[in-house]
């Protein structure tokens, strides 16, 4: 029972939440907080994959640098050995020269070459020397003699402290251009024992390397990490720091592992062999790198719970403006029901549950208002529409009689013309009833050339009739235009506009040429006059107007009523063109392919002289 008392009042508290209140708690514990806490974890999770990514990347790349570096020093080594197994070079250095034209000349036959042909497969070498006590050698070239003074400098000195037959040492020394300068060095020394014998003088192979091929190998990484080579004294040799390599007066830098106690380092040996025993790559992660990253991931997923966040927000506000909207309307004009305003309410209210309920309150609103309204009310309406149609009615018939009191009349006048002998009066009038009955019977908008012509002839007799021996028409339609269909009055409202302008302006003879025929697959009609013709700028004004589609007040109506009853059915396929010089006349003409033309089907006859 309280449990049953407990959901009743639970439900009665949701009831009572306003409807703007209820889908905002919606939207935020259905939506907006999953939103946020998904994407935390999510970003959470991420974060973890891109520093494992990151750790996988640096241990690509330090992996990489030190197999690179291990590849060079070992091509060094391997060079040094094929020299100290050289016999032919051991014996040459142990030999006792007669001056120093024998040596030269044991130089120039066995020597001079025997260095330099191991640099081209080995370009991270940058010298080779051989070193030795015998006194009769002559230093110069890849050749030294080892006296009291080679033996105080630097390299021997730590080769010697170093008491293993193949080092390989990182030192400062002379420089090879400045004696005057000190240089860094980085080189493979070997003694050469292979072939000992009891007269055998003492013997050392150096391989100085390019530092700037090592330097190369740690630059290239640069961008995943902060590589250093270090020796078993731990001092910095090569590192991404331009004061570790290259001309510098100062000894090596120690690396400070106190410093970078607090980075992630990566420590990876060089080599197993004892000639590479304690050097190593050491490796600092760039930080800017993983913060880059993580930061452009936060950018990312902020942008994204920001994108969803304003879509289902908006989503969330219409749905609430279509449901509230709509109820409060509903509920106005509730009100206005008990207040005796029967207003309907007129918004579109959808398919829904509101939207029924707004179409019903329309309809029993409507149904009520009807019950209403009184009968009177009713019957002041009924027959004032009683009224209107009788008025139609009567404009109806008085629009059929108009025409036919026309027809009276011209045929009063045309027995009248018949009884007196009036033959030209009692011809025009015959055609100018034709011409009108035509006009009033002529329903179809696309009628043959041959009709349309038929039309025109009639048109242009009624203008022989008035301007007499001052006008003249000619009219050539090959047989094979006949039968084409084209809108109508396309033709005579041309002729017309030549009588009108072009003929009615001059003193002579004039006269209007019309010509049709199928050219090059298209229908060609042609009409010409010999009247006034304009000049540039009156043909400009015309066809500025003809092609405007704005109505305007210009008299060359009937030309524009062509070329836009012509646009309207063949858009733009219709050839329009409109020639005229002052003084000689005007000739406008269309074009029309056949293709978009009807054809009659049958042949053509030649009434009315066409």
């Amino acid at each position: 029972m309280e449990d049953m008392l407990k959901k009743i009042r639970f439900r009665g508290i949701v009831n009572d939440i306003p409807l703007n209140y209820k889908f905002m708690l919606i939207y935020v514990f259905g939506i907006l907080l999953p939103i946020i806490a998904s994407n935390y974890l999510f970003m959470d999770r991420m974060s973890g994959l891109i520093k494992e990514r990151e750790e996988q990347n640096l241990q690509i790349s330090l992996g990489r640098a030190r197999k690179d570096i291990h590849t060079m020093i070992d091509g060094g080594v391997a060079v040094s050995h094929a020299l100290i197994t050289d016999k032919l070079l051991s014996e040459s250095m142990d030999r006792v020269y007669n001056g120093q034209l024998d040596f030269y000349n044991t130089f120039d036959e066995q020597l001079r070459h025997r260095m330099t042909s191991y640099i081209p497969v080995n370009n991270q070498i940058q010298r080779i020397g051989i070193y030795t006590d015998n006194p009769t050698i002559v230093s110069g070239g890849d050749y030294y003699y080892l006296g009291s003074s080679m033996k105080t400098s630097a390299w021997y000195r730590q080769w010697e402290k170093a008491g293993e037959t193949l080092s390989v040492l990182a030192y400062r020394d002379q420089a090879a251009n400045d004696r005057a300068a000190t240089s860094s060095y980085f080189s493979v020394i070997e003694k050469m024992d292979y072939y000992n014998v009891d007269n055998s003088y003492k013997k050392l192979v150096r391989i100085d390397f390019y530092l700037n091929r090592f330097y190369d190998v740690i630059a290239r990484e640069k961008s995943s990490l902060d590589l250093y080579l270090v020796n078993a004294e731990n001092q910095i040799i090569v590192s991404t720091d331009d004061k570790y390599q290259g001309e510098v007066g100062s000894d090596y830098a120690l690396f400070d592992t106190s410093k970078a106690a607090d980075q992630d380092l990566h420590i990876v040996p060089i080599g197993n062999a004892s000639y590479v025993k304690g050097w190593k790559l050491i490796g600092v992660p760039q930080e800017t790198r993983v913060k880059q990253a993580m930061l452009s991931m936060k950018l990312y997923y902020g942008m994204l719970a920001g994108i969803i966040t304003l879509v289902t927000s908006i989503f969330i506000y219409v749905m609430l403006r279509s449901y509230n909207y709509r109820v409060k309307r509903l509920s106005r004009h509730m009100q206005k029901v008990g207040n005796e305003k029967f207003d309907l309410i007129n918004i579109d209210g959808g398919q829904d549950e509101i939207g029924h309920l707004i179409r019903n309150f329309n309809m029993m609103t409507a149904q009520i208002h009807s019950l209403i309204n009184n009968v009177y009310k009713l019957e002041i309406q009924q027959r004032s529409q009683e009224a209107e149609r009788i008025r139609a009615e009567l404009n109806l018939l008085q629009s059929q009689m108009n025409p036919h009191f026309l027809f009276n009349t011209l045929n009063a006048l045309l027995v009248v013309s018949t009884k007196n002998n009036y033959a030209d009066v009692k011809d025009i009038i015959k055609d100018l009833s034709k011409l009108l009955r035509r006009l009033l019977n002529w329903k179809d908008d696309v009628v043959t050339l041959e009709e349309e012509m038929s039309f025109t002839v009639m048109y242009l007799g009624i203008e022989k009739f008035r301007f007499r021996d001052k006008f003249e028409f000619y009219i050539d339609i090959s047989d094979e235009a006949r039968q084409y269909r084209i809108p109508k009055m396309s033709i005579q409202q041309l002729a017309e506009n030549a009588c009108k302008h072009g003929i009615q302006a001059i003193e002579g003879l004039g006269y209007v040429k019309i010509k049709a025929e199928v050219v090059s697959e298209r229908l060609r009609v042609v009409v010409s006059d010999n009247g006034k013709g304009m000049d540039k700028e009156r043909l400009q004004e015309v066809l500025y107007h003809m092609r405007s589609k704005e109505e305007s007040g210009e008299s060359n109506i009937g030309i524009r009523n062509v070329y836009r009853r012509l646009e309207l059915y063949y858009d733009d396929k219709v050839n329009f063109n409109l020639v005229s010089r002052i003084g000689e006349g005007t000739e406008v003409s269309f074009e029309i392919p056949l293709q978009l033309l009807e054809h009659q089907g049958k042949e053509g006859g030649r009434d009315n002289g066409i």
